[in-house]
């Protein structure tokens, strides 16, 4: 039997092997476990993400000043001490410190339903137990990162970060969705303890896993002393342009563009006077375009340093749009592509550093990551929720966006010196000024 032959000019359908490439990385069985767990842990912390706004603008009468501090307190520490997790997570068992913190997690989410429910919350209570959540982080986040490459081979690392963030934005879907309804009905306590069974499931999965072992450490990156190694990963990163842009784009785009908690938050109660079960629906809209994204950039693949500045461009300008619009539902569309281009871009970056580095620096590495992208936060989050209950919700999302297109068309003009991205988000717009003052 003659053996058919493609035509050139035609091709086969492409879903199943589209699909198939897609999906690929859950052929392995610890990046299955790994994304059950985290399927279950996510929807819980959106859950309780959701119960914690509604219950600090309950507290607080309605103050954007509150949710911004609430915020503030969860991602301090990943300011302050973010680079000393990425050590932790490069000299430790990776899945010894998830255990751990997975566990003091759960006991951290257990409490404020308690408090809730015995009628003796306040708002020094929640401000305590968002620090005590951060500081779990600060261990948590990096070495979570991390965790990823060792459950999957390298050929498989973007796509089993694009699935991750996908899983991340389903639950960001199911979350707020399921919140609203469980506030409504049964209180705000409930939705606490439902994030606390989460991480149960979390520590379930890891117990059964049996991640790859690290790469060796090559003498260039890794180091056997205990001290000078943050100083160390400053260096590394300082001559490496291809990991400085990504992390100066997070930072920005993250630390302005990305305040939804606080915004969505105050566009539902204060523009559009929402009731609890609609509360969610903003994070849920949004959601929706970030699965879209994370799909997405599961099929795309890598993605050349241009595409970051031009996701990123692009998702300020939506943002710009988003605060125009007069009514819930053309809010809720605009939410869509937003949330879309974040991922794209977020996805883009984090398989950009991921790929640009090592096993033995991957965690300090991830470490930066997690400081640009939450670490920011506490910097970032009292401003936008100031400005958002001083000038108007709207206004928040407005400086988000303008934020994040500005610093977009900053590094792209810097292509010229790309070993200091920094310098053009920084340095150059402030000697611009400078020379302005010199000339009037």
């Amino acid at each position: 039997m003659t053996p058919t032959v493609e035509s050139p000019g035609r091709r086969a359908p492409a879903d199943g092997g589209t699909n198939r490439r897609m999906l690929k990385s859950l052929r392995h069985r610890e990046f299955r476990l790994l994304t059950v767990g985290q399927l279950a842990s996510h929807t819980g912390t959106w859950i309780q993400k959701v119960a914690q706004a509604w219950l600090v603008l309950d507290l607080s009468h309605g103050d954007g000043t509150a949710l911004g501090i609430t915020t503030a307190l969860q991602f301090l520490p990943l300011l302050l001490f973010g680079p000393w997790g990425g050590v932790l997570a490069d000299r430790c068992s990776l899945r010894r410190i998830l255990l751990i913190t997975q566990s003091l997690l759960c006991l951290i989410s257990l409490l404020p339903g308690i408090l809730t429910l015995t009628r003796s919350v306040s708002l020094a209570a929640v401000y305590s137990l968002a620090l005590a959540m951060g500081l779990t982080l600060v261990a948590e986040k990096p070495a979570l990162q991390s965790f990823i490459a060792q459950t999957v081979p390298t050929a498989d690392l973007p796509n089993a970060l694009a699935l991750d963030t996908a899983v991340f934005n389903l639950a960001r879907i199911a979350g707020p969705a399921l919140t609203g309804p469980v506030i409504g009905l049964f209180g705000v306590a409930p939705a606490f303890f439902l994030n606390s069974l989460s991480y149960l499931v979390v520590v379930a999965a890891l117990l059964r896993m049996r991640p790859r072992q690290q790469d060796p450490a090559p003498t260039s990156v890794a180091t056997r002393r205990p001290k000078g190694q943050v100083r160390e990963l400053l260096r590394y990163v300082r001559g490496r342009a291809d990991l400085g842009a990504p992390l100066v784009l997070v930072g920005v785009v993250a630390g302005f563009g990305m305040n939804f908690q606080i915004t969505t938050a105050l566009m539902a109660s204060d523009v559009f006077h929402t009731s609890p079960a609609a509360f969610g629906l903003g994070s849920t809209a949004f959601a929706v375009g970030a699965v879209t994204g994370s799909v997405l950039a599961a099929r795309r693949g890598t993605c050349a340093p241009g595409y970051l500045v031009s996701t990123a461009l692009g998702f300020g300008v939506l943002e710009l749009i988003t605060s125009t619009m007069p009514s819930h539902a053309a809010f809720l569309v605009m939410l869509v592509p937003t949330g879309v281009v974040l991922i794209l871009f977020m996805t883009a970056a984090k398989s950009a550093l991921q790929l640009g580095t090592h096993d033995a620096i991957r965690g300090r590495i991830m470490s930066l990551y997690t400081l640009a992208s939450l670490g920011t936060t506490p910097l970032t989050a009292p401003l936008i929720g100031w400005i958002s209950t001083a000038v108007h919700p709207r206004a928040g999302l407005a400086v988000g966006g303008l934020a994040s297109a500005v610093a977009a068309m900053s590094i792209g003009l810097q292509g010229r010196r790309p070993t200091r991205p920094w310098a053009a988000l920084f340095l150059r717009p402030a000697r611009s000024a400078l020379r302005a003052v010199g000339k009037t």
